[in-house]
């Protein structure tokens, strides 16, 4: 199995740079970078601790910023080496996935995601960051 380590942990946000300027300036997280996706009415942007080679939180706006309190958790990510054999893998096993396929970012990474055992979010994520 590949799977390697807890990526990151989506929340869903209505304003990106004020979530920003909150876990930086609150809890000393510092901005990793901002990512483009597919539909441009989404906006990502990674943080993390310096230094730190560990889960990241990834705020996401424009999906559903209507959630109630207890469903701003959108996805919790796990990273792959090769997210094709995941997803393979995964489907002998009779995941359901939420997605038909692999979704490329721009800056080359790839994800896909599937259900829990409870209806929650889970992703493969396949980074191109180094």
């Amino acid at each position: 199995m590949a799977v390697k380590k807890l990526e990151h942990v989506g929340v869903m946000v209505k304003d990106m740079e004020a979530s920003i300027a909150f876990y930086k300036e609150v809890l000393g997280m510092e901005l990793l970078g901002k990512a483009e996706h597919p539909d441009p009415n989404i906006k990502l942007a990674f943080l993390g601790f310096k230094d730190a080679k560990e889960t990241e939180l990834e705020l996401i706006q424009g999906y559903n910023d209507q959630l109630p309190q207890e469903g701003k958790v959108h996805h919790i990510a796990f990273t792959v080496d090769n997210i094709e054999e995941e997803v393979q893998r995964l489907k002998q096993l009779g995941v359901a996935f939420i997605d038909k396929e692999i979704t490329t970012l721009p800056n080359g990474s790839r994800y896909m995601f599937f259900y829990g055992p409870d209806g929650e979010w889970i992703e493969l994520f396949q980074s191109a960051r180094i």
